[in-house]
């Protein structure tokens, strides 16, 4: 049976819907339906939200589908043949201007009040302007630009080789730091999660220290080796190395790192050069995103240090060395699964 989706609202959405809700008559349609999104967010049943807004299940039912289907715009009434607008089409793109620039006071972003109040209409309308005009002042999405390393394509087209075809008998090992991870105790104790209420802890906390996490990712086996300590310079990154080799003596080794200085270091380029069986190959400037172990960090960030708590700086190594040996027992590859179309520059 599939699991109902739950509501789960963004600072800047929560803001607009209690704006909503405190909005004058002509608009108690929209006033009822933030006051639903706000309920069922909180986690009350479908019919106890009913009964509070006046609704039936079916409708409570609709408006949680339509939020979260189209989130805000779901909530606005689709536009019908009717009585002709009464916002002239040069004030409709005052608005349209005034989210396309730049927000005084200071602000880097433009939400639907702030226009509000700049433009002299009604938050609603506001919202239903920039719904139409296809603006989303509120959201921010980010992109990897375009390298600048005059050797990209031949960087890339060496990775990307490895990772599709690798030598008979190479290791492809895919190498980085994951720094300053902090142990994090809480001045209370954590509340565990129930029915409706999320884990919440304590917005105060206490350091217990920091460590940094240093992994190599096998690209083709999946298996991850990992040493935490105290200090990400060029000597621990070549102990790491070290270790590496000594680790597969009779394997040829390929480790992709990126551009950090400490993976650079003389000593380190001067012991990798008189080793027989290692190569080093750098990521193209700002594209460390080609390093596979990355997606390991993502996992683990995910996974162990969100929401964390530890009560000293050896609890939190224990840890994370206990993970890392956990994942291994059920380690693979990374497998590419991407099937929309190409991404053109």
């Amino acid at each position: 049976m599939a699991r109902a989706r739950r509501i789960e609202l963004t600072a800047e959405e929560e803001q607009t819907l209690r704006m909503w809700t405190r909005a004058g008559t002509c608009e108690q349609r929209l006033a009822r339906r933030a006051r639903v999104v706000l309920a069922l967010s909180e986690g009350l049943p479908i019919r106890e939200v009913g009964e509070s807004c006046g609704l039936s299940e079916l409708s409570v039912f609709k408006w949680k589908r339509r939020f979260l289907d189209g989130r805000l715009d779901g909530l606005v009434d689709e536009h019908r043949q009717g009585r002709p607008t009464t916002i002239s089409a040069e004030r409709r793109l005052g608005v349209l201007n005034l989210a396309t620039g730049t927000p005084p006071k200071g602000k880097t972003s433009w939400s639907v009040r702030d226009l509000a109040e700049a433009s002299g209409l009604s938050s609603t309308t506001v919202h239903r302007i920039l719904h139409e005009g296809r603006l989303k002042p509120h959201k921010v999405e980010y992109w990897c630009g375009r390298s600048p390393d005059p050797e990209f394509e031949a960087k890339q087209a060496a990775i990307l080789g490895l990772y599709l075809d690798p030598p008979e008998n190479a290791l492809v090992l895919s190498v980085d730091e994951k720094s300053q991870i902090q142990a994090l105790d809480r001045t209370q104790p954590e509340l565990p999660l129930r029915s409706g209420e999320p884990k919440r802890l304590t917005a105060t906390y206490k350091r217990h220290g920091t460590t940094c996490l240093l992994a190599a990712l096998s690209v083709h086996e999946g298996e991850v080796t990992a040493r935490c300590r105290d200090r990400n310079d060029h000597v621990t990154f070549l102990a790491f190395l070290k270790a590496l080799y000594r680790k597969y003596p009779h394997r040829t080794l390929y480790v992709i790192c990126d551009n950090l200085s400490v993976h650079k270091h003389r000593e380190v380029k001067e012991w990798a050069a008189r080793r027989r069986r290692l190569t080093i190959l750098h990521t193209p400037t700002y594209a460390s995103w080609l390093n596979q172990v990355e997606i390991f960090f993502n996992i683990f960030t995910r996974e162990v240090l969100k929401g964390g708590v530890w009560t000293s700086k050896r609890e939190l190594v224990e840890q994370i060395m206990y993970y890392i040996k956990r994942y291994n027992e059920e380690a693979a590859p990374f497998s590419w699964n991407y099937s929309g179309k190409p991404l053109t520059v």
